[in-house]
């Protein structure tokens, strides 16, 4: 195992200018309350979202940015007249979010959900001074080119997801072999405790009630399918270059230890605090140094409990299919991802069941296993589109056979 040099030590004491790249969602509106409490240290030059106008307007009125996207073309009229008269300029489509993307500043944070967040964190990291990466999509389904990238640009890629960066700051990257494994920690999500024959009628709202983390919709789905764990596998693999035998999952359902590395000496290193996102974007913006956060602290004058328990593949199947998709490689971590995507959002649009999200994955990848490697960026893009094309059939299949 080599050790990987895509993330850098490469400290940065200056003030800084930022992008955030998906402002609105979960993880954008923490990183600007966060800026919000320095505006000495950081200023903001570029921010995009989804479909939110009236949010995105507030927040470019608050800190100025040269240059604000929205990646819904119906929106660019609306966006243009809340914003008129301030000297921001704006734009609106894809283009714009991968110009937005591509302005230089000293850290962008990727925050954009799913595979859309793919092309503007390839182009963040040409243009970046370091990537604050939280759209783990982009690293499962380009991982190869993702690192590649970051070792060609110098752009160190600091992982934002909580448990990747619980691992950065415990994890000696330049001894990688004294390394026994990583731990991943899991909430369990709502349906920890459920059985499995308990699932078949979950509704979309049970479904995203996550009990310790506030997030978007889709990535509360795949934490009560453990579907986001198994992201965070490949995640992993491809942040700190280990393979999925040195990566393990331990469902941990106070969510206080976000993640662990164990050493060949029996020594484990763990990372604790409050489950509030704001401290590993902190950790990510000021690394290699410490900012004071706007989140909440862990009080361990209180009594805590701290139990671990380990996963039950059989009542979450996505934990024992990603170690398949890790030994298949190629163009698999995309099938995985691309599946779940549509599987995911027609659950949540009710057109299948909760349990039919993991068989629309397994029947994707069973259809997908002949797919060639692929060669570039453009490929993966292709294979995206080509397995969403398979999803939707496959899920058309299965509402027939269930009428």
């Amino acid at each position: 195992m080599e050790n990987v040099t895509h993330i850098a030590e490469k400290p940065e004491t200056a003030k800084r200018s930022v992008t955030v790249l998906g402002s609105t969602g979960s993880v954008g509106t923490n990183t600007l309350d966060l800026l919000a409490g320095s505006p000495h240290k950081y200023s903001v030059t570029a921010l995009t979202a989804g479909k939110n106008v009236a949010l995105l307007s507030e927040q470019a009125r608050l800190f100025r940015p040269a240059f604000v996207a929205l990646a819904d073309e119906s929106g660019y009229a609306a966006l243009k007249e809340a914003l008129a008269g301030t000297g921001i300029a704006c734009g609106a489509g894809e283009s714009a979010v991968l110009e937005a993307a591509s302005i230089e500043s000293d850290v962008c944070v990727a925050a954009i959900s799913g595979f859309a967040g793919l092309k503007p964190s390839l182009a963040a990291l040409e243009n970046s001074g370091a990537l604050a990466l939280a759209n783990k999509e982009s690293l499962v389904c380009a991982g190869v080119f993702m690192t590649g990238a970051a070792e060609k640009n110098g752009c160190p890629i600091l992982p934002v997801d909580s448990e990747h960066n619980a691992i950065f700051q415990v994890l000696e990257q330049k001894r990688p072999e004294d390394v026994r494994r990583l731990v991943l920690t899991a909430s369990g999500g709502p349906f920890l405790n459920r059985a499995r024959n308990e699932l078949q009628h979950i509704t979309p709202a049970e479904a995203v009630a996550h009990p310790n983390w506030s997030m978007g919709a889709k990535i509360s789905v795949d934490s009560a399918t453990m579907m986001n764990k198994a992201l965070e596998v490949i995640e992993a693999h491809y942040l700190f270059g280990f393979s999925s035998e040195k990566i393990d999952v331990l469902m941990h359902p106070q969510s206080v230890v976000h993640s662990m590395v164990e050493y060949i000496d029996g020594s484990i290193l763990a990372q604790m605090g409050a489950s509030d996102m704001r401290t590993p974007i902190a950790y990510a913006f000021a690394w290699p140094e410490r900012m004071e956060t706007t989140g909440a602290f862990l009080d361990l004058s209180q009594a805590l409990q701290l139990d671990f328990l380990p996963p039950d593949t059989m009542r979450f199947p996505a934990l024992s299919m990603v170690r398949d998709v890790l030994k298949a490689g190629g163009a698999m971590p995309t099938v995985f991802n691309s599946a779940n995507e549509v599987a995911v959002d027609s659950f949540l649009r009710g057109g299948i069941g909760f349990l039919d999200i993991e068989s629309v994955i397994a029947s994707v990848m069973e259809k997908a296993d002949a797919l060639s490697p692929p060669s570039g960026v453009e490929d993966i893009i292709l294979i995206d589109k080509e397995i969403r094309a398979c999803a939707r059939d496959v899920i058309a299949q299965l509402c027939q056979r269930q009428l």
